[in-house]
């Protein structure tokens, strides 16, 4: 039993795997990858999560707590990119750790990609019918209050659920129906789609830094830091910092654990690397491309945001366009919302985009059932049935379950994702040191290390009761992998039979 849960893929079966009926089409150049990791990140970070983190957790400070997920994120994409050149096949970190760590890490991966990509997918929903409310009242029309957001919302203040008098959120399904759509067609349109997309959000983005820094009070960034410059909590007990009237820690590290969320994305380049035409080139561009571009702009965005508005009076909902209202420009309110619509969607597409592709390279292995995730549409090429199963569970999430549950829930897991990554390359380079690298992550092994430690430090910068759901969740998968996966698995069969022939 030990030997199969932790059985190393080997490098050469990983790749024989790409040919075949059930191969993606290579269809992606370093342009369009990069256009996807844009796609992915700049979207619910500015739009969304700049008003939660500075209103509750950072102050002006918020500006810092960027820099801190971006280091983060810089160390971690560093080793996906040195993997996504090694091996370009769809998975990302879940087909890493089958190659590295054995199969047992490898379905606890894939199983956090589950929840970075299709619980992140429901957050950034959440945040597409805010602003898509705040867009039609700006154009006279309101929906019924009823079908406005979830039934119920987490209270930071108490820490308790609490009733919103709402009954579903509508938007949110909608638009999860309305991008599954476009996935199922191909991946040619979805990317087109896309592009278009990351056009029009960078031009809001820049119209907002750059109108937005001619309102700018410095008075508005004193205090800099009112909840200081740590928050650091061990399950429930917080080590460095102030305290929240829920037990929640707060400061800029705290602020980094929370708005690390709005650098999620550029990973999911990575699953992409099976549809790149270059893949081992291109990939790793797509990769660092799009997070330095992104660090740059989220750091200018917020310190035009905490500069034209007192930190207290951000709005939590809209935060970009309701400080455009607070200076006196009512006629911007409406241009922004409408690229915040637009990067918003982007955003959704690629997280839904990349979730089918992590459980197809699941279905080849047969760790999940492969006639329904491992099936290709014959014409469009595409993961058709587990897409819309992942737009189905998508849709459902995001109409039942408050934002600030989902978004802090898809951080630890994500940031475990990155951790380990980050280890799987300092292992990798010491099992297979020859193997070709076309690209090669810098001052190993200390940056994979710092990028081990400082993933570390944010997941203690939550509040405790992620570390709790994360750990429901990985029991839940648990079960999944022993009831089925350990059962059907392709690899430990074909070893077993390797192994009695050769007795």
């Amino acid at each position: 039993m030990a030997s199969q849960l932790f059985a190393k893929k080997p490098l050469n079966v990983l790749l024989a795997e790409m040919e075949g009926q059930h191969r993606l089409r290579r269809v992606l150049g370093p342009v369009t990858l990069t256009s996807l990791g844009v796609g992915a990140i700049i979207g619910t970070g500015i739009f969304v999560l700049t008003g939660v983190a500075a209103h509750d957790k950072t102050g002006p400070a918020l500006m810092l707590s960027f820099v801190v997920s971006g280091i983060t994120c810089i160390f971690a994409a560093l080793c996906y990119a040195e993997f996504a050149s090694m091996v370009p096949v769809a998975g990302s970190a879940y087909t890493y750790a089958y190659a590295t760590l054995g199969e047992l890490f490898a379905w606890i991966i894939g199983w956090d990609l589950v929840l970075e990509y299709a619980v992140g997918s429901a957050t950034v929903a959440h945040g597409w019918s805010h602003y898509f409310q705040d867009f039609i009242s700006l154009l006279g029309l309101r929906l019924p209050e009823a079908l406005t957001n979830a039934p119920f919302d987490f209270d930071p203040a108490t820490g308790l659920l609490a009733a919103t008098g709402k009954a579903i959120d509508l938007p949110a399904i909608l638009i999860a129906a309305a991008i599954t759509i476009v996935l199922v067609i191909g991946i040619k349109e979805s990317a087109r789609f896309n592009a278009g997309m990351v056009i029009v959000k960078l031009a809001v983005v820049f119209f907002v830094i750059v109108v937005g820094a001619l309102y700018v009070n410095p008075q508005n960034w004193q205090p800099f830091a009112p909840y200081g410059l740590t928050g650091v909590s061990f399950f429930g007990q917080t080590l460095l910092g102030q305290t929240g009237r829920a037990g929640e820690p707060l400061g800029m590290l705290a602020g980094a654990a929370v708005i690390f969320f709005a650098y999620i994305g550029f990973d999911s380049v990575s699953t992409h690397a099976e549809e790149a035409r270059n893949p081992r080139r291109d990939v790793p561009i797509g990769i660092i491309t799009s997070l330095l571009l992104c660090t740059l702009l989220y750091i200018s965005v917020a310190a035009v945001l905490t500069g034209m508005v007192p930190y207290d009076k951000i709005n939590i909902d809209a935060p970009v366009s309701d400080a455009f209202r607070q200076v006196g420009l009512p006629w911007a309110q409406f241009l922004i919302s409408l690229g915040a619509l637009t990067g918003i969607t982007s955003v959704l597409l690629v997280l839904m985009l990349s979730q089918p592709r992590v459980l197809l390279a699941m279905a080849r292995d047969g760790l999940v059932p492969s006639g329904f995730f491992g099936a290709v549409h014959e014409r469009f090429r595409t993961p058709w049935k587990s897409t819309i199963l992942t737009g189905v569970f998508v849709g459902l999430m995001a109409a039942f379950i408050p934002l600030r549950i989902l978004a802090e829930l898809v951080n630890i897991g994500t940031l475990l994702a990155f951790l380990i990554v980050c280890t799987a390359v300092l292992i990798m380079r010491r099992t297979h040191p020859d193997a070709e690298r076309p690209f090669r992550a810098p001052l190993v092994p200390l940056i994979p290390i710092l990028g081990i430690l400082s993933c570390l430090l944010l997941m203690f910068s939550l509040p405790a009761e992620n570390w709790w759901r994360l750990i429901i969740w990985l029991l839940l998968g648990f079960v999944i992998y022993f009831a089925y996966g350990k059962r059907h698995s392709h690899f430990a069969r074909e070893t077993a039979a390797k192994a009695g022939a050769n007795r």
